[in-house]
């Protein structure tokens, strides 16, 4: 463990990828604020587990982020709390995939907001805090390996991701002369239920993540800890010289130029989404 003592609020920390980041950073000496936006009881077991058993300070803020100022409020609430931020990782969102052909303006309104709007408003406060205190601090949006790859079915969404990235870019310029650093993790096919999960939801065969990790170049799916572990990396003093980046943590998943159907008798059950016919 790190002797580093700092301040980080993660948001959609109540499972999956957020829960992993939230983990890897309480290891490493953070004290940290998390948000989640209906699974409270994700979020408070989370949070007994960061303070039990890695002895750091966790707070816990409900956050519907499409309510317009909740992304400034958040971030607000997380300084109260902490005494200060050095770090925000912004991980919330949504996926929704349909072909663009029938998508509902009122999903293509709720990934702009959510996906898109609210990083950048999350990023304004945090940085508006961090130059008003003189803090050098990170500031790492977690996007997709879809920002690279196109799939269909994916243009809003995949297309927002990309445009994080490239905002991201645009914001490391602007706030290199304050010595905030800005990039992105962008993951791949994560293990973010368990094969229990999988088979209770019927959200796809229950082997899913088994079967996706078999075409995956390094041979398995990724963990939520991947993705922590590259938020922590790039937080850290080892990344000094690292501003404007995003890091692909897929285990070459998109290399290959895949989609990678599962079941060929149900395209849908796919890292590669088809879309409606």
């Amino acid at each position: 463990m790190s002797n580093v003592m700092k301040k980080a609020l993660v948001t959609g920390a109540s499972r999956g990828i957020g829960s992993g980041i939230a983990l890897c950073l309480a290891a490493e000496g953070y004290d940290l604020a998390i948000s989640y936006a209906t699974e409270r009881q994700g979020a408070d077991a989370l949070a007994a587990r960061i303070m039990s058993g890695y002895g750091r300070k966790c707070s816990v803020f409900q956050a519907n982020l499409l309510e317009e100022g909740s992304s400034e409020a958040l971030v607000e609430q997380a300084i109260q709390a902490l005494g200060g931020l050095d770090l925000l990782v912004s991980n919330a969102g949504v996926v929704l995939m349909d072909s663009i052909q029938s998508m509902p303006l009122e999903h293509i309104d709720t990934l702009i907001r959510l996906d898109f709007r609210n990083y950048l408003l999350l990023a304004q406060a945090a940085a508006r805090y961090m130059i008003d205190n003189q803090v050098a601090g990170n500031i790492i949006s977690i996007t997709s390996s879809r920002a690279e790859r196109a799939y269909p079915g994916d243009a809003v969404y995949g297309g927002i991701k990309a445009a994080i990235e490239r905002a991201t870019e645009s914001m490391a310029l602007d706030l290199a002369p304050y010595g905030i650093r800005v990039n992105c993790v962008a993951p791949g096919a994560i293990r973010i239920r368990t094969n229990e999960e999988l088979a209770a939801q019927k959200f796809g065969p229950a082997d899913m993540w088994d079967k996706l990790g078999e075409r995956i170049p390094l041979g398995r799916s990724g963990l939520p800890e991947d993705i922590g572990n590259a938020v922590v990396f790039l937080a850290s003093p080892r990344a000094s010289y690292i501003t404007g980046v995003t890091l692909r943590v897929d285990g070459g998943l998109i290399l290959p130029g895949m989609p990678e159907v599962i079941d060929p008798d149900n395209t849908r059950v796919a890292w590669g989404y088809t879309g409606k016919p």
